[in-house]
Order: structure tokens, then sequence, then C-alpha cells
């Protein structure tokens, strides 16, 4: 009988990681459902959500996993998942959208609020200044927008980043 379970590891940011994390998955037979990996600052996050294989349990992956040398010093919590595995049709990426420019206090969270309205889901985000370009700051949103909301939601968006002083690009997927 297989289980789900949820494995994220967080650790310091390593070339080779999101391959040693998935390899020692796959060999164990796990097959991965939504999975997610970002650096964060110096660190690393992955997540990731896993059938398990007949036999297989939460303390196996994470016995599996904590010996990867690749992972030495990391936090490695696996634990079953009690929410359905596949996504509905609200985590399918219909726009996304890029949002930049200098940085300020509440930013994330003010563009953020624009999409409730629209009754959006946000399904990824990824925000944080360029290490190459002192003082711009970057969002990434990957959403799904209800179809008859789409332009105005979007129109919103870039309303609302035009009055803080930055730059908005929307495409559809």
């Amino acid at each position: 009988m297989t289980s789900t379970a949820i494995v994220t590891v967080l650790c310091p940011d390593r070339a080779g990681l999101v391959a040693a994390v998935t390899g020692a998955l796959w060999e164990m037979g796990a097959n991965l459902a939504d999975t997610s990996f970002s650096v964060l600052g110096g660190g690393a996050d992955f997540s990731a959500i896993c059938e398990l294989s007949d036999g297989d349990d939460v303390d196996s992956v994470r016995r599996a996993l904590s010996a990867l040398p690749e992972l030495e010093g990391a936090e490695i919590t696996v634990r079953p998942y009690r929410y359905e595995p596949l996504h509905g049709p609200e985590g399918d990426v219909t726009h996304r959208i890029e949002v930049s420019g200098g940085n300020q206090p509440g930013l994330v969270a003010r563009l953020c609020e624009t999409f409730v309205g629209f009754r959006a889901n946000i399904v990824a985000l990824h925000a944080g200044p360029l290490s190459r370009d002192h003082g711009r700051y970057v969002i990434r949103l990957s959403v799904w927008i209800p179809e008859s909301a789409a332009d105005a939601c979007i129109a919103t968006v870039a309303n609302t980043a035009e009055t803080m002083g930055l730059t908005c690009v929307a495409e559809k997927t």
C-alpha cells in the first residue's frame, strides 16, 4: 500500500543538491508530485510531495536523505501528507507576472492583496533582490486567474505596481 509524504530540506545552497535529493527519492521508488526548489539567501529550500513505494515510510526516507553527503547538516523533514496530492484547477498557472523596481516595506503584501478581490490564486511566488543589479527587487508570480476576471486583475496589478514606482510585465501562459 502506497502512502503520501511531504519532504522538506533546508540547507546551505550548493551545486548538485537537487540532483542528489531527487536521485535518492527516485532510487527509493518515490513518485514526485508537486515539487519546488528555491535559493533563499545563502540557503536552499526543497519541498516535494512524494508517493512512497510499498515498504517505505517517512522514517526510511528521512534516513536515506540524511545519508547523502550533499545534505550534511541539513534540516530534513519527512512527514505524512494529509491533503490531496494533486491540485485542482486553481493550481494551474494561467499567467506569469513580473514586477520589478526598488524595494520598499510592504511591497509583496500590497501586490498579493490585489489578487484577492478577483478570486485569483497565487500558485508560486519568488521575490528578492538581484545581486547583479543592486537596488532592484523582483517579484515573479505564477497565478491562476479566472478567465472572466483576468483582464481586470492584470490591470489592477499593473496599476498598483505603477503607483509604487515599479514596472509590471504580465503574460498569459
